[in-house]
């Protein structure tokens, strides 16, 4: 299946270009903020402790946050994948817009974005990574088609019907990693977290929410991992294993706490 020709670059005015990868990070952000919105509103769904920030704390939450995705993300991609370029190049470290981010670094500027608002905030951490959480598939699902678009990323060789010839990846037919990480970590992820928090009640066991997307963005990973082509200056790790394999699984041992600690907790006082 030849790879569709789809131009990552949106529209072009003179030097400036607007890239599909820029308006997934965009749209991914100004989505998750109206669904977290969404989410604050319907008090019910939160227990006797109620939604944990208001609407004027969350407007100041997602600039935390998006300082937490672009400097966390960029970060990670440099320590995790090219270390090098701190001695090489540092320049390079501070030039995100030339590309290179790591969803895992990303994630851990998160959490230390949400723990800083949270206690200049004196909130409840829990409850409020429960409501992060459960947004956080919209910009994994964009990302990820974004990543298609640009035509990166791509899974290892295979002769199912749907693989794809990906320009510069060579004339074998490749996975199509991207579109499997948009399905799994995206689309079925928020499916999963969408019935934990109207369907499920968890919203009102503080950290269970958080835990399921920890353990479910792990899990799919881990499985994606195993068609998608690792990064060819990566070293070969013991046991098939992949980067992307080594930061999920504390991922999943920390999501599983969450969820006991969350169950073993019970209800808020007063919810059902």
């Amino acid at each position: 299946m030849p790879f569709p020709e789809i131009d990552p670059v949106l529209i072009q005015i003179g030097p400036v270009a607007i890239r599909w990868y820029a308006l997934a990070y965009i749209a991914g952000i100004l989505l998750a903020w109206r669904y977290a919105a969404a989410l604050i509103r319907q008090q019910a769904l939160w227990g006797a402790r109620g939604a944990p920030v208001d609407k004027s704390g969350l407007e100041d939450l997602v600039l935390w946050i998006t300082l937490g995705i672009i400097v966390g993300g960029r970060l990670g991609h440099v320590l995790f994948y090219t270390p090098t370029l701190i001695l090489t190049d540092p320049i390079e470290v501070l030039r995100v817009w030339n590309g290179g981010m790591s969803f895992h670094g990303g994630c851990l500027g998160v959490l230390v974005a949400v723990a800083m608002f949270v206690r200049r905030r004196g909130l409840d951490i829990f409850s409020l990574g429960d409501m992060v959480c459960a947004v956080v598939p919209i910009g994994l699902f964009l990302g990820r088609i974004a990543n298609f678009i640009n035509g990166e990323l791509w899974g290892r060789p295979t002769d199912l019907p749907w693989g794809m010839v990906f320009p510069g990846a060579g004339a074998e037919p490749r996975h199509p990693s991207q579109i499997y990480e948009a399905l799994l970590e995206g689309l079925l992820l928020f499916v999963l977290l969408r019935w934990a928090t109207h369907r499920a009640g968890l919203l009102s066991r503080p950290g269970v929410t958080a835990g399921l997307f920890f353990v479910g963005y792990g899990v799919f990973r881990s499985l994606v991992e195993t068609v998608r082509e690792p990064d060819f200056y990566m070293p070969e790790f013991p046991l098939g294993m992949t980067m992307g394999m080594i930061l999920s699984l504390p991922m999943v041992i920390f999501g599983a706490w969450l969820i006991r600690r969350g169950l073993a907790q019970g209800p808020a006082a007063g919810a059902r």
